[in-house]
């Protein structure tokens, strides 16, 4: 993942960008009937169960939109909240809560989906070793939060992107030429550019597994598509040479076989890809 300071300049610019689209030159609904000298408390009312997540974001972008807006909060981020409960409170002038209410719920919404989807995931593996990973399989411009609210969940972050880790896939296997012509190449690249990045490999079989043991220095293997007979083959192939991964469809059904497999981690799309928004209010009090 990338540096803590680095995340934080993504946060900065998805509040930023938010507000310009959603704001533009004015909340004119607020504008025309509402003093901007008045003055308001909302709450943030739970009509869901779950995960609550991204109240820190939300203090984030209520500080973005007005430094004067003063939160109270009452539940903390991976906290499990049941219909009825109040996460926080918000007080400062009415037209800025009414600002920053849309970001908030839209942002806090998804965030406690991806949260409690990532917790049920933890829960399964629990006891197992196996570590659940999210992927690349995010909104386009929210990266950050859908990552955020992986770990809040409980999870682990993959790479953030493609700059800050080498992952090798299928496709980069057949247009390099082989697994073995892929991964020395990117050897070569990494010295010839002074970078310092994990090399990730996907096998497809047992033999390419093979092959990128014989080559050598990779961080990690991606047991990609396996049954769980051949990743049981596959980790004990591996065994302390690198980490391993398996990955491909794997739901809940299905990863608590992959992890007795002895996987280090599981990757899922579907922490980020496959959730459904928690029922969120913002309700003026």
């Amino acid at each position: 993942m990338i540096s803590k300071e680095q995340f934080n300049k993504e946060i900065e610019l998805i509040i930023a960008n938010a507000i310009r689209e959603d704001v533009g030159d004015g909340d004119h609904s607020s504008l025309a009937c509402i003093p901007a000298s008045a003055r308001g408390k909302a709450k943030l009312l739970v009509k869901d169960e779950g995960i609550i997540a991204g109240i820190e974001f939300a203090k984030q972008v209520f500080a973005y939109v007005d430094a004067d807006m003063k939160v109270e909060t009452l539940i903390e981020d991976g906290s499990k909240v049941k219909y009825g409960d109040i996460a926080f409170y918000v007080e400062g002038a009415s037209q800025s809560i009414l600002k920053a209410e849309r970001l908030v719920l839209n942002a806090m919404q998804r965030m406690s989906a991806i949260a409690t989807k990532t917790k049920v995931f933890v829960d399964l593996l629990e006891g197992t070793g196996t570590q659940i990973l999210d992927t690349r399989k995010t909104t386009p411009g929210i990266r950050a939060l859908e990552k955020w609210a992986v770990k809040i969940g409980g999870g682990t972050n993959h790479r953030f992107a493609l700059y800050d880790m080498i992952m090798l896939k299928d496709n980069h296997i057949d247009f390099a030429g082989s697994v073995s012509k892929a991964i020395n190449k990117t050897k070569d690249y990494l010295k010839e550019t002074g970078r310092d990045l994990k090399i990730i490999v996907e096998a497809r079989n047992l033999e390419e597994i093979q092959e990128i043991l014989d080559c050598g220095g990779v961080y990690r293997i991606l047991i990609d598509n396996f049954n769980y007979e051949d990743t049981r083959k596959a980790v004990k192939l591996i065994g302390d040479k690198c980490l391993t991964e398996s990955s491909g469809g794997i739901n809940e059904k299905t990863v608590r076989h992959y992890a007795e497999c002895g996987v280090d981690y599981i990757s899922s799309g579907a922490l980020t890809h496959s959730v459904y928004n928690m029922d969120l209010s913002l309700k003026a009090v």
